[in-house]
C-alpha cells in the first residue's frame, strides 16, 4: 500500500501479524500405485491390466475423480543382465464426496496396489479461509501497535503502509501412509480414523503505522 496522504513523516509503528483460520477439509486426495513383475514386456503390462482392472470399481464410484494416471514400464536388471520387465500405474484421487472416502479406500486396498499414501485432507475454497486468516492477520498486527502506541504515551494514527510477510506454507493434514496386504477381499477400514481433519491456513503481513503523540 502506498502512504496514506496527510502523513508528513512524523514517527512510525511497524509491526508483524499473524493470523490463521482452521476448518475441517471437505475433500481428500489419494496416491495409489499398482505394479506387476514378469519375464517379459508383454506379461508384465498384462499382469499390471488385471491388477487395474481389480480396482476399477474404486475408481468408478460417484464422488471419485481420477486427477492423473501415469503408466510407466522398464526392464529388470541382475548385474548386466535384463531379467525380467517391470510395470506399473500411479493414479492421482479426488475424494470430492466425504462419504465416499472409506468405500474407496476399502475397495483400493482390496485391489492390493503396491503403494496406496493419504488421505491429504484439503479444501474446495481455500481462497475463503485466506482471507479470513488474512483479516485475523491484520487484527493482530494492529492490536501489537496499539500496544506499543499506549506504551509510548500516544494513539495509533491510520495505517500507513501494508505488505505481505513471507508466506511459511500451509499445512495440510495427514492421517495415514497404507500399503496393501495380502488379502483378496475388501477390508474394513471404518476402525483407521478416516475422519476429515482440520485444515489451517495462515497468513503473515507486515504493517507501518503513523504515531499521535
Amino acid at each position: 500500500m502506498s502512504e496514506t496522504a496527510g502523513h508528513t513523516g512524523g514517527p512510525e509503528i511497524v509491526t508483524e501479524g499473524t493470523g490463521w483460520h482452521e476448518q475441517p477439509g471437505d475433500r481428500a486426495e489419494l496416491d495409489v500405485a499398482f505394479s506387476a513383475v514378469a519375464r517379459t514386456r508383454s506379461d508384465a503390462v498384462r499382469d499390471l491390466g488385471q491388477k487395474v482392472a481389480a480396482a476399477a470399481p474404486a475408481l468408478e464410484l460417484p464422488g471419485l475423480v481420477v486427477r492423473s494416471r501415469r503408466l510407466w514400464v522398464h526392464n529388470e536388471w541382475r548385474g548386466k543382465r535384463i531379467v525380467g520387465c517391470r510395470a506399473g500405474e500411479q493414479f492421482e484421487l479426488v475424494i470430492t464426496d466425504v462419504s465416499v472416502l472409506e468405500p474407496a479406500l476399502s475397495a483400493l486396498v482390496g485391489a492390493e496396489p503396491t503403494d496406496l499414501q493419504g488421505p491429504r485432507w484439503v479444501l474446495t475454497d481455500p481462497a475463503a479461509a485466506q482471507r479470513e486468516a488474512q483479516r485475523n492477520a491484520v487484527a493482530d498486527a494492529r492490536a501489537r501497535a496499539e500496544g506499543y502506541a499506549e506504551a509510548l504515551g500516544g494513539t495509533l494514527g491510520p495505517l500507513l503502509r501494508l505488505s505481505e510477510a513471507p508466506e511459511h506454507g500451509v499445512p495440510m493434514a495427514y492421517r495415514a501412509r497404507m500399503a496393501a496386504g495380502a488379502e483378496s477381499a475388501a477390508p474394513d477400514v471404518h476402525d483407521l480414523g478416516l475422519e476429515p481433519e482440520p485444515v489451517r491456513v495462515t497468513a503473515r503481513c507486515t504493517t507501518t503505522w503513523s504515531l499521535r503523540a
